[in-house]
């Protein structure tokens, strides 16, 4: 019973958490998310960077708990990337690390610089009316 609450655990974690990586990526776009999509970019930006102070930058704590489940499944070798490990568990590609490390800042930095302006210009029009 244990193990297959383990595996019931694996695939909410990659549903979950890949569905949290799109809407940080993409939450932006849609007016009625943006405020939502700012909030969890500056909480993802405060675990990379000030939990990763003391547990290493860019940590996660969803990628640290389903690492946990994983290992306890057996699994070894996993990357130090949550979106390297999805990107091979989910497709057939096996990019290096530090290509998927890049792409990953310049999508963040870039999904949280439209964030922080959309959200402006939609602060500063609803304050005209």
């Amino acid at each position: 019973m244990d193990e297959i609450l383990l595996h019931i655990a694996d695939i909410f974690f990659v549903i979950f958490h890949s569905a949290l990586t799109i809407f940080n990526a993409l939450g932006w776009i849609w007016k009625k998310t943006r405020k939502l999509n700012l909030i969890t970019l500056i909480l993802t930006g405060a675990s990379w960077f000030i939990l990763g102070l003391f547990y290493g930058i860019g940590y996660c704590p969803l990628t640290d708990w389903h690492f946990q489940i994983l290992r306890t499944l057996g699994h070894t070798n996993l990357p130090s990337s949550y979106i390297k490990y999805l990107i091979e568990r989910l497709t057939p590609f096996r990019p290096g690390a530090e290509l998927v490390d890049i792409t990953t800042a310049v999508v963040f930095f870039g999904a949280l610089s439209l964030s922080i302006i959309l959200n402006i210009r939609d602060r500063r029009k609803k304050n005209k009316r």
